[in-house]
């Protein structure tokens, strides 16, 4: 599973330096979530030959009241979801009473910690941080965000104790050299059987109080979810099989399903970790909406990320029963306008409480895996791509037309449609949506985003000099002799 790397550290030592540029190594969504009382950041980075997601869990300084004490709570839980924590500190400011307090927090947790001195350019770092020692956190590394000096070496100091205990493989490859292999057609079929055999990994996520736990509920039975409601971790989700008219799913509860006074109200409240990483783990993704409420950039935050992660999504609007027609009919307008940009995900109405429609969700979960699963001939891709190119051609780049030679399949679940040809990496924004729209529309994919992937076909002269025959060696001396006479 994707580890979670969460910035912790007092104000201004330089968190949100450090979670731009490492979200700034892959280009990845960042996400901001609201939480309890203001926005945290999450976003997938890649780096070192690692992928994960960080968290700048916000500053903590030790002296909150009232509401600032909500906010530290809030990232207090971050590092209890975190896998790697990476505690910083300015060596400009030295040690201060905030970083005690919050490294007498850290020892406190079974947490792996680094010790990250932040803002050593320019300085006797050695000296400036040695005071950090006595934070008795181990060894204090080095670093220099802003000029992103080191960034590299900690990230990989720091994750790959962790990788090699839970057998995560490094990519030694950066991720941009990565190229998708072409599928056979006896590979692709095989790769198609293996999906349909398994069962479908289903999340169900939202902000809270939106009605998961009652949509578990109801999908369980209330008797299941006792059988499951065993203690574990805040950041461990319940992974509870089940079957349906012969189809299996292996449900990925968020919700919180275990024993409440066995757990902190606040983790409870809303796992966004916990959430973050059922997504990566799922097929389909089930994004509950408060028909009340509206949609809330919380729940744009976390849609976002599940297209980030290339899941398939169907989107369910909850509480509709017992609400005026016009709030419905305002409802539906706001959906229109603020979710057209994914159109191909299906919409539901339902009342978790009561049940209502609740039986029609699994038609579109089912079909928005069956569309992110579906095998395709790299004939027939390459048949959508000649279309597409004939009804609309590539602009003009530099003076030359970009040629598409051929289409393959790169993956499912998302669907990736690879596309190869001369100059296709310098298409234009519109160009590639609008190719993306074609290959969804001709190939009816409904409920699952559309990856497509461009190669530049090798230029089998790249880099050979002109080689010429003896007598072309002739011709071109007495030509360049003649043009000489000529000048005199």
């Amino acid at each position: 599973m994707i580890p979670v790397v969460a910035l912790v550290g007092r104000p201004n030592v330089g968190k949100s330096t450090l979670f731009n540029r490492l979200t700034r190594t892959r280009d990845a969504l960042v996400a901001d979530f609201p939480g309890l009382t203001r926005d945290r950041k999450y976003g997938r980075a890649y780096l070192a030959g690692y992928e994960f997601i960080v968290v700048d869990t916000g500053g903590i300084d030790g002296t909150e009241e009232g509401i600032e004490t909500k906010m530290a709570e809030q990232s207090l839980a971050a590092i209890e979801e975190a896998d790697v924590v990476l505690f910083l500190t300015d060596a400009r400011a030295g040690l201060t009473a905030a970083d005690l307090a919050i490294a007498q927090h850290l020892r406190s947790r079974d947490k792996v910690t680094f010790v990250v001195a932040n803002k050593v350019d320019g300085i006797d770092a050695d000296s400036a941080c040695a005071e950090f020692w006595s934070l008795g956190l181990g060894e204090v590394y080095q670093m220099a965000a802003a000029q992103g000096r080191g960034v590299t070496n900690m990230i990989d100091y720091a994750l790959t104790p962790y990788a090699e205990a839970m057998g995560i493989v490094r990519d030694e490859e950066e991720q941009g050299d990565v190229v998708e292999r072409e599928y056979t057609e006896e590979e692709a079929e095989a790769e198609q059987a293996r999906l349909q055999s398994l069962p479908i990994k289903l999340a169900i996520i939202g902000k809270p109080n939106v009605g998961k736990s009652t949509l578990t509920n109801r999908i369980l039975g209330e008797e299941r979810v006792v059988v499951y409601d065993e203690p574990g971790t805040t950041r461990d989700s319940i992974y509870i099989p089940m079957e349906r008219e012969g189809r299996e799913y292996i449900l990925i509860d968020t919700a919180g399903v275990r024993r409440r006074s066995k757990v902190h109200e606040v983790i409870e409240k809303f796992s966004v970790i916990k959430t973050l990483k059922a997504v990566e783990d799922s097929n389909v993704v089930l994004l509950i909406i408060d028909a009340r409420e509206g949609i809330a950039e919380q729940d744009l935050g976390l849609l976002g990320f599940a297209l980030n992660a290339g899941r398939a999504l169907v989107i369910a609007v909850n509480k509709w029963d017992g609400i005026d027609q016009n709030i419905k009919d305002r409802v539906k307008s706001e959906l229109d306008r603020r979710l057209g940009f994914i159109d191909f995900a299906r919409i539901h109405f339902i009342s978790a409480l009561h049940g209502t429609g609740v039986g029609h969700l699994y038609e579109s979960i089912e079909e928005a895996y069956d569309s992110a699963t579906r095998r395709v001939s790299t004939s027939m891709l390459t048949r959508i791509m000649q279309m597409s190119q004939d009804d609309h051609q590539p602009p003009l780049v530099n003076g030359r037309r970009v040629k598409l030679k051929y289409a393959h399949a790169g993956g499912y679940n998302p669907p990736i449609v690879v596309v190869h040809g001369n100059q296709v990496t310098k298409l234009p924004d519109s160009y590639k949506r609008y190719m993306m729209n074609y290959f969804r529309r001709s190939l009816n994919v409904v409920g699952t985003p559309i990856q497509l992937r461009f190669h530049e076909g090798a230029n089998p002269f790249e880099g050979r000099g002109e080689k010429l025959t003896l007598s072309q060696e002739r011709r071109r001396k007495r030509a360049t002799s003649h043009i000489r006479d000529r000048k005199k």
